[in-house]
């Protein structure tokens, strides 16, 4: 059966691509053209596109999910801290706030060593929580 003849234009970068396509495959680019036509315009196609895009979404989903919960946990652990903290801690009379603002600094400065420590080796906070629920880890005092 004779096919129709159709000229097409198209992104001469695509060019080299297609040829080396058709040279690794060892057919001819009439074919690739035609295969990728009938591909794009078969029923099949739309499906199989629709299908990988809600593949892709439920596991964006399921990310953000896992984020947001994490997030809420880190949240909640500073604002139970933060509640503690204020709490318990007593008010400095004038003659130590210098010293404890040398002190703080000093506390901030292991805090962070200690945090950038923890985030090179790839531990979190949620992990360890999770573990210790589940009892995977012993409890450290």
């Amino acid at each position: 059966m004779k096919k129709d003849r159709l000229n097409v234009y198209f992104d001469p970068a695509l060019s080299p691509e297609l040829d080396a396509l058709a040279a690794r495959r060892k057919v001819s680019k009439s074919q690739i053209v035609e295969a990728a036509l009938a591909s794009y315009l078969s029923p099949d196609a739309a499906d199989q596109r629709e299908a990988a895009i809600t593949r892709r979404l439920d596991r964006l989903t399921r990310a953000v999910e896992r984020l947001e919960r994490d997030v809420t946990i880190g949240n909640e652990a500073l604002a139970l801290f933060v509640r503690f903290w204020l709490t318990t801690t007593p008010p400095l009379p004038d003659t130590m706030h210098e010293a404890a603002q040398a002190k703080g600094r000093e506390r901030y400065e292991g805090f962070v060593e200690t945090l950038g420590r923890r985030l090179a080796k790839g531990s979190t906070f949620a992990r360890e929580v999770s573990e210790d629920i589940a009892g995977i880890r012993p409890e450290r005092r």
